[in-house]
């Protein structure tokens, strides 16, 4: 799951802040598979390191409150 999940979100923010930067074009076709290559390098091992405590935070969020004793 981290790995098609980091794929696929830099691609989408990859492709979106290389499209405003150079516009549409030969340009952009160019540079976004580099840009991409880029962020999912940082974008992976970083959500690798935080998924533990984004469990953590997620589950503790979501469940419901303990009865008091």
């Amino acid at each position: 799951m981290p790995l098609l999940l980091s794929v696929l979100m830099t691609f989408v923010v990859s492709g979106i802040s290389t499209l405003r930067i150079l516009g549409p074009g030969m340009a952009f076709l160019r540079a976004w598979p580099f840009n991409w290559a880029m962020s999912w390098a940082i974008a992976f091992p970083t959500l690798l390191a935080v998924l533990p405590m984004v469990r953590r935070l997620t589950s503790a969020l979501v469940q419901p409150p303990r009865p008091a004793a």
